[in-house]
């Protein structure tokens, strides 16, 4: 598989929306667009049915050369070979993921303010979400809103890539991508669009996928 740089858009395969929405089309439609990045989660079914939803969309990715990344599991990130795995601040620390996944997987993390951006450098992480920077729906209990200066802060502090997260429209994204972000991290924008094509094009226009 060609190697990708962590940046542009990164698509949140949200379970959540699989009632409204066939997120296997959405993941095929975005890798047609030029979407690189995936991350599956499930914060509502058991091991089991998580793992036999995540299987499909996998091999998809797969399929079509772009990486799979699973939101807090280090198992199901196993089982399904994925690419990395997406924490939490309340999930395992970084160096038990490094050790359970190995080194050659990519590790993500999610931050909220400026220290915790700090540890996740010194702790070895590949890459930050960093938000929420609007207020958004997907997470009824989110940090609170860190705005896009927020995100031009914590910028000057890391050389890590930096994908932006919560809230994100699509007249913001221009603010975003000046403030320093290397991605932005979406879901509600994409499966609530009327046109999830037109809509995941905008984004890779914005933040085009780099190869390595």
């Amino acid at each position: 598989m060609p190697t990708f740089n962590l940046h542009g858009a990164y698509l949140l395969l949200d379970e959540q929306w699989a009632s409204q929405v066939s997120l296997l089309r959405v993941l095929e439609i975005a890798a047609q667009c030029g979407v690189r990045l995936f991350q599956y989660r499930n914060k509502i079914d058991s091991m089991r049915d998580a793992y036999q939803k995540a299987k499909p969309l996998r091999q998809a990715a797969l399929d079509m050369e772009t990486i799979f990344i699973v939101n807090d599991r280090c198992d199901l990130a196993l089982s399904l070979e994925a690419d990395g795995v997406h924490l939490g601040q309340e999930d395992l620390p970084i160096d038990l993921a490094r050790e359970i996944l190995g080194h050659e997987k990519i590790i993500g993390i999610s931050t909220h303010r400026p220290e915790e951006v700090k540890a996740a450098m010194a702790e070895g992480a590949d890459y930050l979400g960093f938000g929420p920077i609007f207020p958004t729906s997907t997470k009824a209990d989110h940090e609170p809103v860190v705005g896009v200066e927020g995100l031009s802060y914590v910028r000057n502090l890391t050389t890590l890539p930096i994908f932006a997260i919560g809230g994100i429209s699509l007249d913001v994204v221009p603010a975003i991508q000046q403030a320093g972000a290397n991605g932005v991290a979406v879901a509600s924008v994409v499966y609530r669009s009327e046109n999830i094509q037109q809509t995941l094009q905008h984004l890779v226009k914005f933040f085009p996928a780099k190869y390595s």
